[in-house]
């Protein structure tokens, strides 16, 4: 099982975040708001706010009365050729690295 700092420091992205600079500032001050400034600049969308899942895979639990971020992301729904028909909006809950310790095997 990795450490957190193993986890952050990997070049290959763990979370599915694509990239877009609202959900980024969405979280971003969330995390401001809970632990300041400082921890802002580390946060790193692809390796260190992950879902409950992606840190139970990973080896991890979320620390028991710990409230998720909240966040967003858009579902593709696409037509039997493969284009995109619609967007649909659906909210996401992420836990920051700090809300998390190794599980217990």
């Amino acid at each position: 099982m990795q450490s957190v700092n193993e986890i952050m420091s990997v070049p290959p992205r763990i979370s599915p975040y694509t990239g877009s600079s609202v959900t980024y500032d969405l979280v971003a001050k969330q995390i401001e708001k809970r632990w300041g400034h400082e921890e802002v600049k580390k946060y790193d969308p692809y390796n260190n706010a992950l879902t409950f899942a992606q840190w139970w895979k990973l080896g991890y639990r979320v620390k028991k009365g710990e409230k998720a971020i909240r966040s967003i992301t858009f579902v593709e729904v696409k037509d039997p050729v493969g284009n995109i028909i619609k967007k649909i909006k659906r909210g996401v809950c992420l836990f920051y690295c700090k809300q998390v310790e190794k599980r217990k095997l």
